[in-house]
């Protein structure tokens, strides 16, 4: 078990943050009428990676100093310039006047999201089924993970263009490697990492409808954590939904909640 305090909590978010702004960055390469801006704030990032991005929030602030009104009024402008509402990850080791200020500026509880730790020592000793590779995608599979994602995402062999959309990036992205998994010679499912100071960052990673069952996102999952380890990582995380399927595939490969964190929204 891994004690997780503020110093930790700080890097997990910040790991979170920045797989956000290089898929924002990826974003603006593949569609710059997004609009896409950055910004530093209280020492988190707000995103804006287009019209209706799930990244379109603020990660990773609180931990370097007390946050006032004014700073949430900053918030809001950027925001409110872009026509989207002010959404806020709170960490539960961020500073308490986060909480408070948010009180004092109407906002509520929208989604909550737990964070998942794996530490990268040692040999975890999985073993790829037979019939099964998992290996890195190069560059000229880009559509070829991008579409077998999205199959996985949405259980369809025709998905839709708004998916494939909000898959790209995450191939593009300049932190990211991403690993197809290959069943029987078929493409079957894929999943991404995203490194940051020595913490990765595992998501994107769906399953064929045709290929569920069969242990693709286990040996997803842990070809990830092999390849983590041995380009130098020392943790590995997931954010995920609660009691999700998700949840409990990286809790069976020996995944640790971290913490419990909300998604923040300012009432209209």
């Amino acid at each position: 078990m891994i004690f997780v305090d503020r110093s930790l909590a700080r890097q997990l978010e910040m790991c979170h943050a920045w797989r956000g702004i290089h898929y924002s960055r990826a974003q603006a390469q593949l569609h710059p009428e997004c609009g896409v801006r950055i910004e530093t704030a209280c020492g988190g990032q707000a995103i804006f990676a287009g019209m209706n991005s799930p990244l379109n929030r603020v990660v990773g602030m609180g931990f370097d100093r007390p946050i006032n009104t004014d700073d949430l009024e900053c918030i809001e402008v950027f925001y409110e310039n872009k026509n989207v509402i002010p959404r806020i990850d709170i960490c539960p080791m961020a500073d308490p006047s986060l909480i408070e200020t948010l009180r004092q500026k109407s906002y509520c509880v929208e989604a909550f999201q737990n964070v998942l730790i794996y530490p990268l020592n040692g040999d975890h000793g999985f073993q790829t089924p037979k019939g099964m590779e998992i290996r890195p995608s190069p560059p000229e599979e880009s559509n070829l993970w991008i579409l077998t994602t999205a199959q996985g995402f949405e259980g369809i062999e025709v998905p839709s263009q708004e998916t494939l959309d909000v898959l790209a990036p995450n191939f593009h992205a300049a932190n990211g490697v991403c690993f197809l998994a290959w069943v029987d010679g078929k493409p079957a499912g894929g999943g991404g990492m995203y490194i940051h100071e020595g913490i990765v960052e595992f998501g994107g990673a769906s399953t064929r409808s045709t290929f569920r069952r069969r242990g693709v996102q286990t040996a997803l999952i842990n070809a990830r954590i092999k390849a983590a380890q041995e380009l130098g990582n020392k943790l590995a995380m997931v954010v995920t939904e609660p009691g999700s399927h998700s949840q409990r595939n990286l809790e069976k490969q020996g995944f640790q909640l971290a913490y419990t964190k909300v998604i923040m929204v300012k009432l209209l």
